[in-house]
């Protein structure tokens, strides 16, 4: 069985539950796995174990104090630039409202702010704090953003009661943690195009009809995928956000161009997301120059309806894994159901732009996805880079089941 940690940056942060015991184990468990582990502590972290105890068992320095003169002061950065994945064991509750509410005060949640890499969080207190509403709020928070959450489990406390909050086990840690890095590449091999961002139809030499459309679920959805292994071309509208780096880029004005550049593709690429807001009509003639209100009263366009890329590209891909994105205003499952069966997709992410904090323009979404077999799955309002993550696991699953 291959040994997912073997090579792996594994940080480790702790915080100052007296479950720290079980990161001094799960430390060693990560070096002798192969990983190079790094160990940041809190400051209250350290009353309870010495540094020197994770330095032994890490075999790397341990950094608590950014500002200390053994501390380069950029350490910190370099390290969450390397990780492979950053896990949080334990995490007490004051921790988790931190790292919700992105305060950075010390090398445990300084790093995390700085760290790109998949945050896992373990938590561990009493009952009553674990249950409180404002650390379950802060839970949420954090899973929205992508972060795994290891539950902690029901037992013996240190208080000396029985309930919820004990540091989950060991093992339940480290197969986290494998997931999280298995996931890291499983799309190695994988051809994908994404499709993102606004297309401009216009109407005269300065104006033109479009859509809000910032292209950052696009841009999501694309860095996920090349971070996941795959070769990733992005065919890219009007968009408010950068493409991801390491993504080939092909800029498309119109519906029109959008489909042409699409269809070059259509003999390389296996898995199409289309998650691009692509006009649906655009002027039937475009005037030359620009349009003067002085030389007219009353202006009249006449519309005309622009190709359709994802049937298009169904005729002429039908091995091709589709997936359509249906920005709907109201109750989003008929109308998707029926855009997925009309244009031949596999699955359809379907979201209703109404509701708040989700659709166009904003860092969230909260969608649902439906499969050509009409299972609907729901999601909760999360963070648009984990919504891709969450698409990506379901895409892979999908075409397990046809291969």
């Amino acid at each position: 069985m291959e040994n997912m940690l073997e090579g792996k940056v594994i940080l480790v942060g702790v915080s100052s539950s007296i479950a720290i015991f079980k990161a001094c184990e799960l430390v060693s468990q990560l070096r002798q796995r192969g990983a190079e582990v790094h160990v940041l502590m809190t400051t209250n972290a350290t009353k309870l174990v010495s540094p020197l105890t994770f330095y032994a068992l890490s075999g790397n320095p341990v950094i608590v104090d950014l500002f200390a003169a053994e501390t380069h002061a950029v350490e910190h950065v370099t390290l969450a630039d390397r990780a492979d994945a950053y896990v949080i064991a334990p995490a007490t509750a004051n921790v988790i409202a931190k790292l919700a509410a992105g305060i950075a005060d010390d090398a445990v949640t300084t790093t995390a702010l700085a760290c790109k890499a998949p945050l896992i969080v373990a938590p561990a207190m009493e009952t009553k704090m674990w249950e409180h509403p404002a650390t379950q709020r802060n839970i949420q928070t954090l899973k929205e953003r992508g972060a795994i959450l290891v539950e902690p489990e029901g037992g013996w406390l240190a208080s000396g009661k029985i309930g919820k909050g004990r540091l989950a086990s060991l093992d339940k840690i480290l197969t986290a943690i494998e997931m999280v890095l298995a996931r890291r590449q499983d799309l190695k091999g994988w051809r994908v195009l994404v499709t993102a961002g606004a297309t401009r139809e216009p109407i005269d030499a300065i104006r033109f009809l479009s859509n809000p459309s910032s292209g950052k679920m696009g841009v999501a959805v694309a860095e996920v995928a090349k971070e996941r292994g795959a070769e990733v071309v992005l065919v890219a509208g009007h968009m408010e956000v950068a493409p991801p780096k390491g993504v080939k880029v092909v800029w498309a004005k119109t519906a029109q161009e959008m489909v042409d550049v699409v269809l070059r593709y259509a003999d390389w690429f296996e898995v199409l997301v289309s998650a691009a807001a692509i006009s649906d009509f655009a002027p039937k003639q475009v005037a030359e120059g620009k349009i003067r209100r002085s030389e007219t009263e009353v202006l009249v366009l006449e519309l005309e309806p622009t190709p359709d890329l994802l049937a298009t590209v169904r005729t002429r891909c039908p091995n091709a894994f589709l997936v359509g994105f249906a920005a709907e205003v109201g109750e989003p499952v008929q109308a998707a159901t029926e855009k997925l069966r009309r244009k031949g997709l596999d699955l359809i992410v379907a979201n209703d732009v109404t509701q708040p904090n989700s659709g166009f323009g904003v860092d969230t979404n909260r969608c649902l996805f439906i499969a050509r077999d009409g299972t609907v799955e729901p999601l909760p309002l999360m963070s648009k880079r984990a919504v891709a993550q969450r698409l990506w696991d379901k895409i892979r699953e999908l075409r397990s089941k046809t291969s």
